[in-house]
C-alpha cells in the first residue's frame, strides 16, 4: 500500500492540521471496505448514508453520534447459534464491523431508518445564527437609507422655511 507524505503541506499551511489528519486516517484505513456504503449530498444542507446489512436487525445495530464522528456498530445476536448449526456454504458475511465516519461542524444525525437491508442515515447541517454571515452597517447606518444630498437644493429649503 503507497504512503502519502503530507508533510510539504503541513510547512506550508497554518491551521490545517485535522484536515491532513483526516486524509491520512482514510488512506490507512481504505482496506476495510465492509459493510459497503454510499454517502451522497441530497441538497445544500442535506446528506445521507446508506450501508448495506443484510441479515441485521435494528437490535443487532448502535448508532452513536458525540460531537464530529458518527460511529456505526453492528453486532449478531444470534452468533452463538450459528456456530451450533454445520455452514455448508458461507456467502453473506455477517460479522460484526464498526464503521465511522467524520461529520463537519453543525451537523447532526435527523433519522436513522433499516428497511430490506439498507440502513439509511439522514443528516442535516443546521449552522446556529450567531455563526452565518452578516452584514456590517457602516456608521451605523443601512446602506439603502443613505442618500446623497445637494447642498444648494439644502439650503434653499431652509430659506424658504425662515421666509415663511
Amino acid at each position: 500500500m503507497a504512503r502519502i507524505d503530507f508533510t510539504p503541506y503541513r510547512r506550508s499551511t497554518v491551521g490545517f492540521d485535522h484536515l491532513f489528519d483526516l486524509l491520512e486516517s482514510s488512506v490507512r484505513n481504505s482496506g476495510d471496505n465492509y459493510p459497503p456504503f454510499n454517502i451522497e449530498k441530497r441538497g445544500e444542507d442535506d446528506f445521507r448514508i446508506t450501508l448495506a446489512l443484510a441479515g441485521f436487525r435494528a437490535d443487532d445495530i448502535d448508532i452513536t453520534a458525540q460531537q464530529n464522528l458518527l460511529t456505526i456498530t453492528g453486532r449478531k445476536q444470534d452468533e452463538a447459534k450459528a456456530a451450533e448449526s454445520e455452514m455448508l456454504h458461507l456467502g453473506i458475511a455477517n460479522r460484526g464491523f464498526e464503521r465511522r465516519f467524520e461529520l463537519a461542524d453543525h451537523v447532526r444525525v435527523a433519522s436513522a431508518d433499516l428497511a430490506d437491508g439498507l440502513l439509511v442515515i439522514d443528516l442535516v447541517r443546521e449552522v446556529p445564527e450567531a455563526m452565518k454571515p452578516k452584514k456590517i452597517a457602516i456608521n451605523g447606518q443601512q446602506k439603502s437609507s443613505l442618500s446623497i444630498v445637494d447642498a444648494s437644493d439644502d439650503g434653499d429649503a431652509e430659506r424658504g422655511k425662515d421666509a415663511a
